[in-house]
C-alpha cells in the first residue's frame, strides 16, 4: 500500500492511494497515520479495505509528510563509499549516527527555506525507512520484521553549520524545511527488495545524484539492528540510510550550493518523486 497525509499543513488527514493513482480519504477509519496506526495488525485491517468504497481527495491535493508526529528523526551520514571518497571522510567501520529534529519535517513538494545567512545549503535524496513495531536491541535477522514501509527523503544540510561551526552534524541538519519526506510510505510488502532500488536528484534539471541502495554500506538491516542498539526504536520513528555521491560538496574543483530560485527534483523506485523550490529565508511574524 502507498500511505498519504492530505491536505494544508498542520491539518493534514490519513488516506492512500488505489490502483488508479487516485487520492482516497482513511478519516472516517483512523486519526491519523502515526505511531498508534502504523503496526502490522491495522495495517492488514486496512489492506482489507475495498479502496473503492473511500471517499475521493481532490487531484493535486497537497501531501503533507506520511507520517505524523514520529518521535526520533534518526539520520545515517557516509553510507556510501562514494559519497564519504567525495566528501573527503573516511569509510565508516560503524554507522555514522545523528539527528534531523522533528520540526524540519515538511511535505514531499513544499518549498525548502534557506537559513538565515546560509551559503552552504545542499541536496541528498536518500531512503527513509519507518518503524512500525518497537525494536530493541533486536538482532539484524529480524531488524525488518520491525519496519512498516519505507519512503523518499531529501537530507537538506547546511554544510557550514556541520562541519565548520564545532559540535556534532545536528546543527546543519535540522534547519526548518530541511526534511522533506513522501509523496508516501509505502509498506515493506509492496516495496520487495529493499536493497536495489535507483536513486537520483536533479537541481534545476541537471542531474547530480545517480544511485542505487545496492551500494549502500550498511544495509537497512543492519542499520534497524545498529540503531536499536543505541535507542528504543518507536512505531512512527523515521531512519534516513544516508546518500549517494553527486552532492554540491562534493563538486570539483569548485562546490556548488543552493539559492533561492534552486528547484531539486528527486525520486527512488518504487517510492515516488519530491520536487521543492528553494526560496530565501523568511522571519517568522
Amino acid at each position: 500500500m502507498k500511505l498519504i497525509r492530505y491536505g494544508k499543513p498542520g491539518q493534514e488527514k490519513p488516506g492512500l492511494i488505489d490502483s488508479e493513482g487516485k487520492i482516497r480519504s482513511l478519516a472516517d477509519v483512523i486519526i491519523d497515520w502515526n505511531g498508534d496506526t502504523l503496526d502490522p495488525k491495522m495495517l492488514v485491517k486496512i489492506a482489507k479495505i475495498k479502496t473503492a468504497t473511500l471517499p475521493l481527495v481532490k487531484p493535486k491535493t497537497r501531501l503533507g509528510s506520511p507520517v505524523a508526529r514520529p518521535q526520533k528523526f534518526i539520520a545515517i551520514g557516509l553510507n556510501f563509499t562514494d559519497h564519504a571518497l567525495e566528501t573527503g571522510n573516511p569509510i565508516p567501520k560503524e554507522p555514522v549516527v545523528f539527528n534531523k529534529w522533528t520540526s524540519c519535517i515538511v511535505g514531499p513538494n513544499d518549498d525548502v527555506m534557506l537559513p538565515k545567512n546560509s551559503v552552504k545549503s545542499d541536496w541528498e535524496v536518500e531512503l527513509g525507512v519507518v518503524i512500525g513495531t518497537q525494536a530493541r536491541n533486536v538482532t539484524k535477522k529480524a531488524a525488518l520484521n520491525h519496519v512498516a514501509g519505507y519512503c523518499l527523503i531529501n537530507d537538506v544540510s547546511e554544510r557550514e553549520y556541520q562541519t565548520e561551526r564545532g559540535g556534532t552534524w545536528d546543527k546543519g541538519k535540522g534547519f526548518d524545511t530541511f526534511g522533506p519526506i513522501g509523496p508516501w510510505l509505502v509498506t515493506s510488502d509492496e516495496v520487495g527488495n529493499v536493497g536495489k532500488l535507483d536513486m537520483w536528484l536533479d537541481v534545476n534539471g541537471v542531474r547530480q545524484q545517480t544511485g542505487n541502495t545496492k551500494t549502500m554500506i550498511f544495509d537497512v538491516a543492519t542499520l534497524v539492528a545498529y540503531c536499536s542498539t543505541l535507542m528504543t526504536l518507536e512505531p512512527g520513528d523515521i531512519i534516513t540510510t544516508g546518500t549517494p555521491p553527486g552532492v554540491g560538496l562534493g563538486k570539483k574543483p569548485n562546490p556548488v550550493f543552493l539559492k533561492a530560485g534552486d528547484v531539486m527534483t528527486l525520486g527512488i523506485e518504487k517510492l515516488g518523486e519530491q520536487t521543492q523550490k528553494v526560496v530565501k529565508f523568511i522571519a517568522p511574524k
